[in-house]
């Protein structure tokens, strides 16, 4: 008898180096030796980006398989190796975790899941949830890390979801240079568009595709299909060795961290939140060009914030003014003395704008000039027609911004911030297809 297994993994990694994609990586061609057969591609779970104990992208992999029943143990066995041995055990920050579930994943746990992508969960509630659950978990030194590793298992993708294709690097050269042509990639980025996303940002002509750190991720491509990122892969020109490459099924670029719009009310540290509301205050730039603007909703006030590294954005959120209906995508900042609780802005939304009035001297009604004043106290007149008017007038005048959605460029979004380019290419359960290939070895 062959049960499904579902192995969740989280936090192997640390700011100096390693990954939990690539201990993934290494489990896929390990259980494949030991006869498993899978039945989804490894899932990358982005959870709450603005939790403050992240490593770097808060990503934690999931693995579902078939397995003989006679050789759970021993394949649990053998996860726990390969997980322990490519853990950075020695940063004092990094709990590596497992869990493990055969057959259905329990709804509470998807719940769970979503929980832990738009909010923060405790320790002790992931532990409460596994032993209610017959979930297995192995927390290989800290606790921390079952929080990811449990939501990672339930979160099964059933509604949008793209895919990444990560190549990895040979041991050597971790922490050099990656060897991945520029232009093959703006070529790659060209031709494969809208179906691959966030490949290269072109304000500030930098590609995205490759990391900077000492992780041993040589490059990750983003897209709608695993055909469409096998094409992508095959357009750039690598110039140093890549040990092996696992397509995985995510949810980054879906705005799964976003729940239902909220209130001001409502905020919690470290949210991730939509709001709706009005501007009342000009939006002000301080040193280091950072903006921000306060919104409120009726129920409270919140201050807005966009960062100077969003470029073209925050030039966006300057263009606002007092009684401008919006909508903000954000991450909640917890109060400090200089600030309330902010809205780190992600996305924007633009409603409704107010009128924008200039006080201006009148146009001549004969030829349409705008009249000079015609000394003090005398009014206004226009010298060609010599026609006159007591007073300036009060017009309306159109304004540069316009309603509508604004993202920052690529350079700036998140994991989860869905680029413009994917509206409309969202996906809804659709069936899983491992018919091709989807890694190597």
């Amino acid at each position: 008898m062959r049960d499904v297994m579902h192995v969740g993994v989280d936090d192997t990694d640390s700011p100096r180096g390693g990954c939990t994609t690539y201990v993934a990586a290494l489990l896929v061609t390990e259980l494949e030796r030991l006869g498993c057969e899978f039945v989804d591609y490894p899932n990358l779970i982005r959870l709450n980006p603005n939790v403050p104990w992240k490593t770097r992208g808060n990503g934690a992999v999931s693995l579902r398989f078939k397995c003989q029943s006679s050789r759970v143990e021993e394949v649990t066995q053998r996860i726990l190796q390969v997980v322990e041995e490519n853990s950075d055990l020695e940063c004092v920050n990094t709990d590596p975790a497992v869990s493990i579930l055969c057959g259905e994943v329990p709804l509470e746990i998807t719940r769970f899941a979503f929980k832990a992508i738009r909010d923060v969960v405790s320790v002790e509630e992931a532990f409460q949830l596994a032993s209610l659950t017959g979930v297995k978990t192995y927390a290989l030194k800290g606790r921390r890390g079952v929080i990811g590793s449990l939501a990672a298992l339930g979160m099964v993708l059933t509604n949008d979801y793209t895919f990444e294709l990560i190549a990895y690097r040979s041991k050597v050269n971790v922490g050099t240079p990656r060897q991945v042509d520029y232009e093959s990639v703006v070529t790659m980025d060209e031709k494969t568009k809208p179906y691959t996303f966030n490949n290269y940002d072109p304000e500030k002509r930098r590609i995205l595709i490759t990391p900077h750190g000492a992780d041993p991720i040589l490059y990750g491509i983003r897209g709608e299909s695993p055909q469409i990122l096998l094409e992508a892969s095959r357009m750039l020109v690598v110039k140093e060795p890549i040990e092996r490459w696992v397509i995985f099924r995510t949810n980054h670029g879906t705005d799964m961290h976003y729940s239902s719009l909220q209130t001001v009310e409502e905020l919690k540290p470290y949210q991730p939140v939509s709001l709706e509301g009005t501007v009342v205050e000009t939006p002000k730039t301080i040193q280091g060009g950072h903006v921000f603007f306060k919104l409120t909703d009726g129920t409270g006030t919140v201050e807005c914030a966009a960062y100077e590294p969003t470029g073209s954005f925050k030039d966006v959120v300057k263009q606002l003014t007092v009684g401008d209906r919006v909508r903000v995508y954000g991450g909640v900042k917890p109060p400090t003395n200089q600030h309330p609780f902010t809205v780190n802005l992600e996305k924007l939304e633009v409603k409704e704008l107010q009128l924008q009035l200039l006080y201006l001297n009148p146009k001549c009604q004969v030829c349409g000039r705008r009249m000079e004043s015609a000394g003090k106290g005398q009014g206004y007149r226009c010298e060609k027609c010599k026609t006159k008017q007591p007073s300036k007038i009060w017009e309306e005048t159109p304004r540069a911004l316009k309603p509508g959605l604004y993202i920052p460029p690529p350079r700036a979004q998140r994991h989860l911030t869905k680029p413009i380019t994917r509206y409309g290419l969202e996906k809804n359960g659709s069936p899983i297809d491992l018919t091709g290939k989807w890694h190597h070895p």
